[in-house]
């Protein structure tokens, strides 16, 4: 979701409530719509963020 205007978070937020059957109160809302736009920028970050062509992933370090 790109840019979304409130109207269409509101939308989101409903459609994913329902999908994971999660009652939200409206007290709620903002606070939601909130750290979806903060998520949403910081996923933009990583996303545009170039890695050239020859790029390997790091090694998995278990302890």
């Amino acid at each position: 979701m790109a840019e979304a205007s409130d109207g269409s978070w509101d939308d989101y937020i409903d459609a994913v409530g329902r999908a994971l059957a999660l009652p939200i109160e409206d007290a709620w809302r903002p606070a939601i719509r909130a750290n979806l736009e903060v998520s949403l920028r910081m996923a933009k970050l990583v996303d545009e963020f170039s890695l050239p062509d020859e790029t390997e992933p790091a090694s998995v370090f278990t302890a």
